[in-house]
């Protein structure tokens, strides 16, 4: 018995005509009569956007089908160290990872696979990388992007690049992307503007036994980050720790009169002491200073009362020194009267004087003579 069937494929799709199972061919747009006979025939439908086709007969198409794959799909078959950029109608749209082996629709929309080889670099073209960052701008987002590592390195910064655990290179501002297929990518900010570090609470004990609490802030810089990261696991924390143990240097072998009498002495013996610890890794300290020193309750008492008995006794010294001038101009003024009668009698007019601003009422016996010579009179 014959059996004819009569089929349609809309314009934006394409078709696999099934015979008994078997691949027959593919199917173009159109009115197909499709004659059956004994055979059993299927039809399956697939849209031509999204291009990929996605089905278990890939890879025997492939395989097994030259001409077929040629004529309807653009095939994508990529080495171990190859990535693909796959473009649709000149948009990027999908990084192809390395092994890929893939088939797209041909005729609705225009692909195009772009094949990078991995060994000719880890870095990214800066052309790609801006069609890369700009996936804000687009109606859809690059699938794959989980194989490239995007860096934005800001102003001030630098970044240390590392690949499979080794340091390669600096990077300075601006942005970068690696592809990370087969390697082990790290890239590590670091800040070239002057930080600021505080080393805060240290409870230190001066040479005569006194316990202190201090605090001490210092600024530093990198003055080659590729030596210091090379070195240094952290090299904020061992500048830390090299800050404690000068601050004790500085501290346990003085005593507590000599921090005091010299309030710069820390700062200088800590500049003195890190300056030969950071130059080989490649740090700078700009600037040192202890910010605080707390003396312990009981020694705040004591201190306080030596301060008082020295500002009494210099006050007493005062006092005792302004006493002895007066003295001594009295007795001077004493010798001038001795012999000269004139200044003698000023001074008993001086004297009069200063006797009568007090008085508010004088009756006089004697008329005037009587006050002027009888009242006062120095002998």
């Amino acid at each position: 018995m014959l059996k004819i069937e009569r089929f349609t494929v809309k314009k934006n799709e394409r078709a696999l005509l099934l015979r008994n199972g078997d691949f027959d061919r593919v199917l173009r747009s159109g009115t197909h009569w499709l004659f059956a006979g004994l055979d059993q025939l299927r039809i399956e439908v697939f849209p031509m956007d999204p291009t990929a086709f996605r089905h278990a007969l890939a890879d025997y198409l492939m395989a097994k089908e030259p001409d077929v794959v040629a004529a309807e799909f653009v095939r994508v078959e990529l080495l171990e160290h190859q990535v693909g950029l796959r473009s649709e109608n000149g948009v990027l749209v999908e990084i192809l990872p390395p092994g890929t082996r893939r088939l797209f629709w041909k005729g609705l929309v225009d692909v195009a696979v772009q094949v990078i080889d991995l060994q000719a670099g880890t870095e990214l073209p800066a052309a790609l990388v801006a069609r890369l960052t700009q996936t804000q701008l687009r109606q859809r987002a690059v699938t794959g992007l989980e194989g490239v590592l995007q860096v934005q390195v800001p102003e001030g910064m630098s970044a240390l690049l590392s690949i499979d655990g080794k340091v390669e290179r600096l990077l300075p501002a601006g942005v970068y992307a690696f592809w990370k297929f087969g390697r082990s990518i790290a890239v590590e900010l670091v800040d070239l503007r002057l930080q600021a570090v505080e080393v805060s609470g240290q409870d230190i004990m001066t040479r005569d036994k006194v316990g202190l609490r201090l605090n001490l802030s210092a600024t530093f810089r990198y003055t080659d980050v590729q030596r210091a990261f090379a070195q240094l696991q952290k090299p904020a924390e061992h500048l830390y720790r090299e800050l404690q143990f000068a601050l004790r240097a500085a501290v346990g072998t003085r005593t507590l009169d000599e921090l005091l009498e010299n309030k710069t002495v820390i700062d200088d013996v800590v500049s003195a002491y890190m300056l030969p610890k950071l130059q080989p890794y490649g740090i700078a300290l700009e600037s040192v200073g202890v910010k605080d020193i707390v003396l312990p309750g009981e020694m705040k008492t004591i201190l306080t009362q030596v301060v008082q008995a020295e500002k009494l006794a210099q006050a007493n010294v005062i006092r005792r020194r302004e006493e002895t001038a007066a003295t001594r101009s009295l007795l001077n003024t004493a010798k001038v009267m001795e012999d000269n009668p004139v200044a003698l009698r000023m001074k008993e007019l001086e004297t009069l004087e200063r006797v009568a601003e007090r008085i508010d009422k004088i009756s006089v016996f004697g008329g005037l003579d009587q006050v002027l010579n009888g009242l006062v009179k120095l002998r």
